[in-house]
């Protein structure tokens, strides 16, 4: 897909918190807003699409899945508001890429540095299982992020889902099998680096531990160090800038297979030929630009959605709802 050279960051998000485009996630995402859990009854819900989230100069890029029903759905920035993005922000605020560690609302001062904050799927899907539909429907804003995010060295793929998506558009054929650990080069140069998410299903049970997570992020550090400091001990690249574009996603790793129909694969059109080395795993499956079975034990590994943010919003500032 080609980006036209007017598109930014903020149009994205703009474009994607004006989304409606799935009727089954629009009703769904609506609902739960209004539906609210007892313990957040007081909360005004995003109940909107949710953005990425992050560094426009990202050499960084963590994708999950989807936005959690009261996680990002609620607080409308990605992987805040719930257990998932309390490990996911500690582990980037570990690794010098976030000034706190902690993700609560959207005006609570989070700030990433060198990293940015995605989804395949920018609604919060019922039972966290996006169709294959909505997922191809959503894809071309994770395509256009990424094409603007010019830096990034190195992706992060949340579960089963997000690197079956990653892995596709990146045109890896054959596809090594999902693991925790595994690494591989892509054809444009840039790791992509895969973790189990940071489901309570996977924490609580110790399948997903903070030393295993905490080595994702030190290997993604080792793979795309800062360019200008970072939280350990220097300043925002961004500093300066007016803050950061703010909205992202978790994920809830659980899809459906589907067969995706013929071409390049967007993310691989500027680099053809290259090979794709696995450094871990194995299994090979599937084939360029399509989304072959994925083992649903794996997904399910992972577990509700993140969250997401508002247009042209700046992640001190936050963002405005969507009006509907």
């Amino acid at each position: 897909m080609a980006v036209a050279s007017a598109d930014s960051l903020a149009r994205v998000t703009a474009d994607v918190i004006g989304c409606r485009a799935c009727p089954r996630l629009v009703d769904w995402r609506e609902r739960v807003a209004v539906d609210k859990r007892a313990s957040y009854r007081n909360d005004a819900y995003w109940g909107a699409p949710v953005p990425g989230f992050g560094d426009p100069s990202a050499r960084l890029l963590v994708v999950g899945l989807a936005p959690a029903a009261h996680g990002g759905n609620r607080t409308g920035r990605v992987f805040t508001g719930d257990r998932s993005g309390d490990w996911v922000f500690r582990a980037l605020h570990r690794a010098g890429f976030a000034n706190q560690p902690i993700s609560e609302h959207r005006g609570d001062g989070l700030e990433l540095s060198g990293a940015y904050v995605s989804a395949a799927v920018r609604c919060a899907p019922p039972a966290n299982r996006p169709t294959p539909a909505e997922r191809d429907t959503c894809t071309p804003f994770l395509v256009r992020e990424r094409a603007l995010l010019v830096e990034v060295r190195v992706i992060v793929a949340l579960g089963a889902f997000a690197y079956q998506v990653v892995a596709t558009l990146a045109g890896v054929a054959p596809r090594p099998r999902f693991s925790h650990g595994v690494e591989m080069g892509l054809a444009d140069g840039t790791s992509l680096i895969c973790s189990y998410h940071p489901s309570q299903q996977n924490t609580f049970t110790g399948r997903l531990t903070e030393a295993m997570f905490d080595a994702v992020f030190s290997r993604a550090r080792e793979l795309a160090p800062p360019v200008r400091g970072s939280w350990r001990g220097g300043r925002s690249s961004v500093a300066g800038e007016g803050g950061q574009l703010a909205g992202a996603v978790d994920d809830g790793d659980d899809a459906e297979e589907d067969g995706h129909g013929g071409g390049e694969a967007p993310l691989a059109q500027a680099e053809r030929g290259g090979r794709t080395q696995a450094r871990t795993g194995d299994d090979g499956e599937g084939q360029q630009q399509r989304y072959p079975p994925v083992d649903v034990a794996e997904q399910a590994m992972s577990d509700g959605p993140g969250n997401g943010e508002g247009a042209g919003a700046h992640q001190r500032g936050g963002h405005r709802r969507p009006q509907r």
